[in-house]
């Protein structure tokens, strides 16, 4: 497995464990640090410029979001993708998704529906950028969570479907993402009428794109995956 060149840039006046953990973790998402590879504690503090001690907290921090793997006497490795907690993750994902558009579509009104179609129109500037993209989803969904005045529910979330984002980027990068604006346009439409049952089923059918997109990204990466769990 060829190794890239790590390059990550640590700003002295924050604190260094919080963002070897999130520089990490987006390194991870993003595919830039593969399933499977190991990686050195003294690698990564070489590449931050920081001591070894923050970056083993912040390889502790991604082995319990099920991020990393770590094996006593063999070393640390990037966990390979679940499948099956890909699927858990998108059953919650969609089941708390729901109320929150329902919720949204009752308090949000037509600013709200402004700041959607804003984002919309980044989103189709964004078409050959998989990580903006995937920036410019995140907030789309986060909005509408805060509108539901539900912003913590959101992230709680976040730390439930870190398998699934690792999916959601290697659909951006071999599908056109266009399915996806096509269904937040969708959203937004059902929205604006005020109709929560519309908003529902506009969401549910967005975030079920999941189970046809899985099944074909496991097929293109079969060596990002780990092997199915035993019945």
């Amino acid at each position: 497995m060829t190794r890239p060149t790590l390059n990550f840039r640590i700003e002295p006046d924050r604190m260094a464990q919080t963002q070897a953990i999130s520089l990490l973790r987006d390194s991870i998402l993003t595919g830039e640090l593969k399933p499977g590879m190991r990686l050195s504690e003294q690698e990564i503090a070489n590449a931050m410029g920081i001591s070894r001690q923050p970056v083993r907290e912040a390889f502790i921090r991604l082995a319990g979001e099920g991020l990393l793997e770590v094996w006593p006497q063999r070393g640390t490795f990037v966990s390979k993708i679940s499948a099956e907690e890909v699927l858990d993750a998108r059953f919650v994902r969609e089941a708390v998704e729901a109320d929150l558009i329902r919720l949204a579509t009752e308090r949000g009104g037509a600013e709200l529906v402004a700041v959607l179609r804003d984002n919309l129109a980044q989103q189709h500037e964004a078409l050959t950028d998989p990580a903006r993209f995937l920036r410019l989803d995140e907030v789309f969904h986060r909005t509408i969570a805060e509108a539901a005045g539900k912003g913590r529910a959101w992230d709680h979330l976040q730390k439930l479907k870190s398998q699934l984002d690792r999916v959601r980027f290697l659909a951006t990068q071999d599908f056109p993402v266009n399915v996806l604006i096509t269904q937040h346009a969708g959203v937004i439409d059902a929205l604006a009428t005020g109709n929560p049952d519309r908003a529902e089923t506009a969401m549910r059918v967005h975030l079920c794109q999941m189970l046809e997109d899985l099944p074909r990204i496991n097929a293109a990466y079969p060596d990002y995956f780990a092997p199915p769990r035993p019945d």
